[in-house]
């Protein structure tokens, strides 16, 4: 998951250097979103897995 946004996050800086600006902003979008997926599962799997 951390790969997909590092992915979309590099697609994101492409487009906003080529001018694309609207490309540029979607995939900050999913980017951002990604990351915060990842990390709220990150968190989530250190939490249980010293539990368990």
């Amino acid at each position: 998951m951390l790969s997909w946004a590092i992915t979309f996050l590099i697609i994101a800086i492409v487009a906003a250097v080529l001018g694309f600006g609207g490309i540029a902003g979607t995939a900050t979008g999913i980017a951002k979103i990604l990351f915060i997926l990842f990390l709220v599962l990150f968190v989530a799997s250190l939490f249980f897995g010293r539990r368990g």
